[in-house]
C-alpha cells in the first residue's frame, strides 16, 4: 500500500516537472465568456445614446427626425457589426476549454478595439452627410485605422490559440486556428485597402470595402473552412468513438441458492 502511494507520488512529481510555465494557472472559460458578453452587451446598449431626442417647433417634428438619418445608419451599422463580433467570439470560445494569461490579455485587447467601433462609425456617417470632402476623407482613414486594430486583435487571439493547442477542446483540429489567422489578415488587408482608396480616390468606394467585411465575417463566423454542418458531424463522430471505446460490461452468472 505504501509502495503504491510512493509510486503515485513519484509519478505526480514527474508529471509536474514536465509541465511548462504556460500550463500553470489555467482556468475555465466561464468567467472570460461572461465578462466578454457583458462588455459587448454594454457596448451595444450605449449605441442608442447617439440618437438624441430632436428639438423642434410645432409642425416640424418629421423634418427633424429625417435630418438625423446618419445617426440611424450609424446605430444600425454598429449594432450589427458588434453583434457579428459576438457571433465570432462565441464560435471561437466554443472550441476553447482552458484559458491562460496570454489568452485573457488577447481577449481584453479584442474587447477594447470592439468597444471603439461605434465611434468611427458615427464620425463617418456624420462627415459623409454634413462635412466637407476633406472631413469625409479623414473619417474614412479613422474608420480604417480602428478596423485594422480590431482585426489585429483577432490575429493575436488566433495566434495565441494556434501556439497553445492544450487550451483547445479535444474535437478541435490543430490546424483550425492557424487557418483562422488568414481570416484576420484578410480583414487587415481590406481595411488598409479601404483607407487608401478613401484617401486617394473616393470615400464612397471605401465604404464598399467596409461594408463587405462584416458580411464576410458573418458568413465565416464558424471558421474559414468549417461550417456548422461539418462541426456537428465531427462532434457526433467524436461521441461515437468515445462510446465505442467504453468497455462492454460482461454479464455475471447468478447463483441459485435453492
Amino acid at each position: 500500500m505504501m509502495e503504491g502511494i510512493s509510486q503515485g507520488g513519484d509519478c505526480n512529481t514527474g508529471s509536474d516537472q514536465n509541465l511548462s510555465f504556460s500550463d500553470i494557472r489555467l482556468s475555465d472559460t466561464d468567467r472570460l465568456e461572461a465578462f466578454s458578453d457583458g462588455v459587448l452587451a454594454i457596448t451595444i446598449t450605449l449605441l442608442v445614446i447617439d440618437i438624441v431626442r430632436p428639438e423642434y417647433v410645432s409642425g416640424h417634428l418629421l423634418e427633424k427626425l429625417q435630418a438625423q438619418w446618419p445617426n440611424y445608419i450609424a446605430f444600425l451599422a454598429s449594432f450589427f457589426y458588434v453583434g457579428i463580433i459576438w457571433l465570432n467570439h462565441r464560435a471561437v470560445f466554443s472550441r476553447v476549454r482552458y484559458c491562460s494569461r496570454s489568452l485573457h490579455l488577447a481577449n481584453l485587447l479584442l474587447l477594447l478595439t470592439t468597444a471603439l467601433i461605434p465611434f468611427p462609425t458615427a464620425v463617418l456617417s456624420t462627415a459623409l452627410q454634413h462635412g466637407s470632402p476633406v472631413d469625409a476623407t479623414v473619417a474614412v482613414v479613422l474608420y480604417a485605422a480602428i478596423g485594422c486594430l480590431m482585426c489585429f486583435s483577432w490575429l493575436l487571439l488566433f495566434h495565441v490559440l494556434s501556439i497553445n493547442p492544450h487550451l483547445l477542446e479535444a474535437h478541435v483540429e490543430r490546424t483550425f486556428f492557424p487557418q483562422e489567422r488568414h481570416r484576420a489578415l484578410f480583414g487587415v488587408a481590406l481595411y488598409i485597402l479601404g483607407g487608401i482608396t478613401g484617401w486617394a480616390l473616393s470615400p464612397t468606394l471605401a465604404l464598399m470595402c467596409f461594408l463587405a467585411l462584416p458580411i464576410f465575417y458573418a458568413v465565416t463566423s464558424e471558421g474559414l473552412v468549417e461550417t456548422r454542418v461539418t462541426l456537428l458531424g465531427r462532434l457526433a463522430a467524436g461521441r461515437g468513438q468515445r462510446e465505442g471505446s467504453r468497455p462492454t460490461p460482461t454479464p455475471t452468472a447468478s447463483t441459485d441458492d435453492t
